[in-house]
């Protein structure tokens, strides 16, 4: 067993757990905060927008059973990469999308992920998830923690606004 660590940020931390936990070779994943100028800054001070922190989940993962790359490929599949303002409903900076890499291994992955998939959207959209090197994580507060577990029917809610702004946004 090889243990790995990979963060990525994709709006709210609620809604990034569960996608990424709900797999085997997956060993743990924490919500956070990465980025910014507050040493162990608080859910309220992140949340207001100034500290630089972004929402992120640090994932640590069996390599030898689940590739970065699947990671990735998750992480793609449950953010929209073209949202420079945040996620869907959660809006400001410290929701934005970001791959923060450990290694030059995981920044080579990433960039060949990130460059595969410029082709994929049309030439008026561009990917604004950021690829940046990793710095401290600092963990959100427990009742963060496992949030789809501890709260099933608010989770449930928030992925319910989630998807209806995703529905309204991508008609406009």
């Amino acid at each position: 067993m090889t243990i790995e660590t990979a963060y990525f940020a994709g709006g709210c931390f609620w809604c990034m757990v569960k996608p990424f936990d709900t797999h085997e070779g997956i060993e743990e994943v924490r919500s956070g905060y990465m980025g910014g100028h507050l040493d162990n800054p608080s859910y309220e001070e992140v949340k207001r927008g100034d500290t630089g922190h972004i929402e992120t989940v640090k994932i640590r993962y069996d390599s030898d059973r689940f590739s970065y790359e699947e990671l990735l490929h998750i992480f793609f599949s449950v953010i929209d990469p073209t949202d420079e303002g945040g996620q869907y409903q959660d809006r400001g900076p410290q929701y934005k999308t970001a791959i923060f890499y450990n290694n030059k291994e995981q920044q080579h992955i990433a960039t060949q992920f990130l460059e595969s998939m410029r082709h994929t959207f049309n030439n008026d959209k561009s990917i604004a998830t950021q690829l940046l090197p990793a710095s401290q994580f600092y963990e959100a507060e427990e009742y963060h923690q496992d949030f789809y577990k501890k709260n099933p029917e608010r989770y449930q809610q928030q992925q319910a606004e989630r998807e209806a702004y995703r529905k309204a946004t991508r008609t406009q």
